[in-house]
């Protein structure tokens, strides 16, 4: 295209690559985009502050299930020398029971039961701690497998939070500051091309009107 001005495309390495045209159809479209990305930056910023708050929360709330594992075994010490007389596969988790629910919009899972599978004993011929043991172990057990479930909710937010993240850099430090800079640079060649424009008709007016004079004069 004539003077240079086709399809250009921003260098300034701070800025996306932007392909644009020096006209106004050019710049309406990429007023647009600049638009949707600003109206959309408040809520993705709003969403990465939601995220990084349900994050630690799972991370907080998954360090205390470790804690209280971890004091339930203290608790439970002076049973350890107990502990062999259990007979092997007396007790065997069957099915553990997730559902999926939605935090700060991110689907994520949440324990919701555990299935145990308890052989059957002669409560007459076992101690009498025998049937409290049982329910020890699976309090233990719920309170292992819930950790883990929540350490998994905590990995699955923290990797939506880190793209939550990346996309608001991109808008706020890349996308609407290119955009900005685009729509600034077709607004200056259009405003020098309506200057250049009413020059020349100035110009070829004032020389029309010239002649006409010199034909009166003649």
């Amino acid at each position: 295209m004539k003077n240079g001005y086709g399809p250009k495309r921003l260098t300034n390495p701070h800025y996306m690559a932007i392909k644009f045209q020096y006209n106004k159809t050019s710049l309406n479209d990429i007023g647009k985009q600049l638009k949707m990305r600003q109206n959309a930056l408040p809520t993705l910023k709003s969403k990465e502050s939601a995220l990084r708050l349900e994050v630690r929360r799972a991370k907080d709330y998954s360090e205390k299930l470790i804690e209280d594992l971890e004091a339930a075994l203290k608790k439970y010490d002076y049973l350890a020398a107990l502990w062999n007389e259990f007979e092997p596969g007396l007790i065997s988790i069957t099915d553990v029971d997730l559902v999926t629910v939605k935090v700060a919009g991110v689907k994520t899972p949440e324990l919701k039961g555990i299935s145990f599978e308890l052989h059957e004993f002669n409560a007459f011929a076992k101690p009498a701690w025998y049937a409290d043991g049982v329910t020890i172990l699976k309090e233990l057990s719920r309170l292992g497998i819930e950790s883990e479930v929540y350490k998994e909710k905590s990995r699955i937010l923290d990797f939506q939070r880190k793209k939550t993240t990346q996309k608001v850099n991109l808008y706020e430090k890349v996308q609407i500051p290119g955009y900005q800079e685009a729509i600034r640079k077709i607004k200056r060649y259009m405003e020098d091309e309506e200057n250049l424009t009413k020059a020349a008709s100035k110009i070829v007016k004032q020389r029309h009107a010239e002649e006409e004079d010199a034909e009166d004069g003649n």
